[in-house]
């Protein structure tokens, strides 16, 4: 079994508590993504579950074993870095090959690992290469072909494709994701990216400052956030939120109101205009930005919509979310 569970876990810096308390369990075989903003602590999770981070208190287990204590090296654990940190004197061969070199295994079993990897991640042809000879997408398929001949209990993938340019990062997605499928090992990976998360998790986790706000399915983080944090992390645009007191719909008045911007204009029976401030067009849709009340909002509309200074909003009530206006939780 390699299922990795984490009780009661925090990481405490000086008097920071950047871990707060997190308790997660992650199953064998599953692909769990870690998404936050920029020092939500989600590459400080990942690196204590690897060993390179001390935690202040509570228990990590990696399958049966407890492993607060164990090093690196002897947690069975493949770390999958944002840098490829390859070897720029060595071949693709070499460089996949090198740890199971220095562990002095079998050259002919290091051969037919090396192989196995390459016919995996399409690199057969490059072996004989060095690293500069490689493109961005080919040298982070060096990098994970390095941990895969490890065979490992868990991978653990930290911001492996922001090095990436736009259009390789949608491939490497796809890559990585028949690569668990393939490999049927268990996955953690972590990136700010929300649309990653969505598009690659099996079970995405929502972090902010330490905390974990939500651990679900991507379908269930999408449609039933927990709280207004993740509803205006996950989705391009953001969710809006707006005062019940600007909104033509009876509420409590301790109520903040929540709609994606794609159910602003869906025929629906709450009717009234706003003012355009600004439009966008995207392709095979267009953003309109406008306020309602003091709040910035959004309408995800199609290309060909007709706008002109004002947008007649038309809203279906079963679109609505409610959040509690203090502590931010769905209501």
């Amino acid at each position: 079994m390699s299922n990795v569970i984490l009780k009661n876990v925090t990481k405490i810096y000086d008097t920071k508590k950047v871990i707060d308390n997190v308790d997660l369990t992650v199953n064998d075989k599953e692909f769990v993504v870690l998404v936050g903003a920029s020092g939500c602590g989600k590459s400080t999770l990942l690196r204590m579950i690897a060993g390179l981070e001390d935690i202040t208190q509570g228990e990590i287990f990696i399958g049966d074993k407890k492993v607060n204590d164990v090093h690196p090296k002897d947690r069975d654990i493949a770390f999958v870095f944002q840098s490829y940190a390859l070897y720029p004197h060595m071949t693709v061969r070499e460089n996949i090959a090198f740890g199971l070199k220095m562990r002095k295994i079998d050259k002919a079993e290091i051969e037919k690992k090396v192989q196995e990897a390459a016919e995996i991640l399409d690199l057969g042809e490059y072996l004989d290469r060095k690293p500069k000879q490689l493109s961005g997408g080919q040298r982070q398929r060096v990098a994970l072909g390095r941990a895969i001949v490890r065979n490992p209990k868990v991978f653990l993938m930290d911001e492996p494709l922001s090095n990436l340019d736009a259009k390789l990062r949608v491939q490497m997605r796809s890559e990585i994701k028949k690569l668990h499928e393939k490999l049927q090992t268990t996955f953690i990976y972590v990136t700010h990216d929300q649309t990653e998360a969505l598009t690659m998790g099996d079970r995405v986790v929502v972090l902010d400052k330490g905390v974990i706000q939500q651990a679900a399915s991507p379908e269930e983080i999408y449609n039933n956030p927990a709280n207004t944090f993740v509803a205006g992390f996950v989705g391009s645009p953001q969710m809006n939120f707006i005062d019940c007191k600007d909104f033509p719909y009876q509420t409590n008045e301790n109520t903040v109101i929540g709609i994606r911007p794609e159910k602003m204009v869906c025929g629906g029976e709450i009717k009234f205009s706003v003012n355009i401030d600004i439009t966008e067009l995207l392709g095979s849709e267009k953003i309109a930005y406008f306020n309602i009340g003091d709040k910035k909002c959004s309408a995800k509309l199609p290309a060909d919509f007709n706008i002109d200074k004002t947008l007649e909003l038309s809203i279906n009530p079963k679109d609505l979310y409610f959040f509690d206006k203090e502590t931010g939780a769905r209501i």
